[in-house]
């Protein structure tokens, strides 16, 4: 059994997905607080899976955390749980502290309780896996080689410093306490079951609904883009093979800039939907660029291909058309999460930004 948090959001349901697809794979204990963003219709593949056990509750319930562990004796826990929008962390830092921060602190309090009653194999055998980003590393000049390991952390946003906290405190937990960790720090993730407040799924909903294609200043933010499945390949060899203590960059080798995604979106919708009032480009709306933003993400992940032989299966080709694909094929889970405080956030966000001529 494996214990994961957050695992009704975006990445952390596609990785219990991932990991139930294997008729042997062993039981998941999925806890989510279903935020805005967590959502069980992302699982409804599982409902009659008797190795998921979905549990609603909140990383920072230190009760909740102790009675799962003690009652499913997990061999690891797999945390993906966090608030991760920036652009919500500049409206709203506090809930990004609560659960990044405070969340994770006491996920690894009750992981360090729990892992203290174990013996011999099983002591030796368990781990604290934890799920982070590459935006902890700061913003990179054109020329920069990508993020290392090694790179010094450099947050500029509310959102990355309390990922960046998150990071600390679970490297101190490992070196203090002796706690079994592994940490993984992606770059920008894409694919099925991604909410629409992020610029994938964002220009996919828009465009199919005729609105604007809102994209902040000129365009030119540079991202690393790594496909979600991905994503979870990369950590189920960290949690069978990564050394204790270490963290591994875990990136899809394609960096690509906001404005050409967005035409990359449009001529895929082009071609697999097409709209009678002309070409999706049509609806590009440039718009004030937010505060901090970060310039260039990219991802060094040598190391994690050194030691454990991982590299990511999709281009951004494939990648991207079969997340066009998905959102095309899957609306009713769209109009699903499209809630009225979902919308309400994006008029907030977007509504009173002067737009530049496009």
């Amino acid at each position: 059994m494996i214990l994961v948090t957050g695992g009704a959001g975006f990445i952390g349901s596609n990785f219990v997905l991932d990991w139930l697809a294997d008729p042997a794979a062993e039981g998941v204990v999925n806890l989510d607080a279903l935020t805005y963003a967590g959502n069980l219709a992302n699982l409804a593949s599982l409902k009659d899976d008797p190795r998921h056990v979905f549990v609603h509750g909140d990383i920072t319930d230190r009760a909740l955390i102790d009675r799962l562990l003690a009652t499913h004796r997990p061999r690891a826990l797999v945390h993906f749980a966090a608030e991760s929008h920036v652009d919500r962390s500049i409206h709203g830092p506090g809930a990004f502290m609560r659960t990044n921060v405070d969340g994770t602190f006491t996920l690894l309090e009750a992981a360090r309780a729990f892992w203290g009653t174990l013996e011999g194999a099983e002591k030796a055998a368990f781990r604290f896996h934890h799920v982070s980003t590459d935006e902890v590393y700061g913003s990179l000049q054109p020329s920069d080689p990508p993020f290392a390991e090694t790179h010094p952390y450099e947050p500029n946003s509310p959102y990355s410093a309390s990922k960046a906290a998150s990071d600390h405190l679970v490297r101190a937990w490992h070196h203090t306490y002796g706690l079994p960790v592994v940490t993984t720090n992606c770059s920008n993730n894409y694919g099925p079951y991604h909410f629409p407040e992020k610029l994938i799924p964002l220009m996919i909903v828009n465009a199919l609904a005729g609105k604007p294609l809102p994209v902040y200043g000129d365009g030119q933010q540079i991202r690393d883009w790594l496909y979600v499945k991905d994503h979870c390949s990369a950590i189920r060899a960290v949690l069978a093979g990564g050394r204790l203590g270490e963290t591994y960059n875990i990136g899809g080798w394609n960096e690509q800039a906001n404005i050409d995604i967005v035409h990359i979106v449009c001529g895929l919708l082009d071609e697999l939907q097409p709209d009678p009032a002309g070409p999706y480009a049509r609806l590009i709306t440039y718009v004030t660029d937010r505060p901090g933003h970060d310039r260039r993400y990219a991802i060094d992940a040598r190391k994690i291909e050194r030691e454990l032989g991982w590299r990511p299966a999709e281009t951004f080709a494939t990648g991207i058309r079969k997340t066009v694909a998905w959102y095309l094929a899957n609306r009713d889970w769209v109009a699903e999460v499209q809630s009225g405080s979902y919308r309400d956030w994006l008029a907030r966000n977007y509504g009173g930004r002067v737009a530049d001529p496009a």
